[in-house]
């Protein structure tokens, strides 16, 4: 992990509400509490999703979030997440940017249950006497996470399963196919 920046005179403030928006941000999410989470952030906020969706808006994110966590239809019965930053947040005047990790539980609508280990980086506007959040990337290990897990596990199930039974048919064809001696 990164060595933490060094914190300039007068920013331990400015990361105190960071620290903050993060936590309220995490709160939010785990209580499935949608406008609190929408109130962080920037109205043309720019969202790229795990699923490689991108998201420009707080309408736009609304939308994402029925047809995802909260509709009639949707994937994720609920989530829970768990975020850790790596360092202070970057500062660059009225902007920063901030990244980290997360452990996250999802409930699927289908009855499975994961956890993944995302990534994330958030980039902060202040306005005024606020930071909202302008853009955030989350993303996932597309190599090895458990989703792929389930995806090779249920091949390699659904290929022992062929297996056995091409067995069972040319062993019984085999059979069928030999004639008894006759003398």
């Amino acid at each position: 992990m990164a060595a933490p920046a060094v914190v300039a005179s007068g920013d331990e403030a400015t990361h105190q509400a960071l620290r903050a928006i993060k936590q309220d941000m995490e709160d939010a999410l785990n209580k499935q509490d949608l406008e609190r989470l929408l109130s962080h952030l920037h109205p043309d906020v720019v969202f790229s999703t795990m699923n490689n969706d991108v998201r420009v808006g707080k309408d736009s994110i609304r939308a994402y979030y029925a047809q995802m966590l909260g509709g009639p239809n949707s994937v994720v019965k609920k989530v829970t997440a768990k975020f850790d930053v790596d360092s202070l947040t970057r500062l660059y005047g009225n902007a920063g940017v901030a990244y980290g990790s997360s452990l996250d539980h999802y409930e699927l609508s289908d009855g499975s249950d994961i956890v993944i280990n995302g990534r994330w980086t958030c980039t902060l506007v202040k306005e005024g006497d606020r930071w909202l959040i302008a853009a955030f990337h989350y993303s996932t290990n597309v190599f090895d996470n458990p989703l792929l897990t389930k995806v090779k596990n249920a091949a390699m199930g659904f290929g022992a399963l062929v297996a056995v039974a091409a067995l069972a048919v040319g062993f019984f064809l085999g059979r069928r196919g030999r004639r008894p001696a006759t003398a």
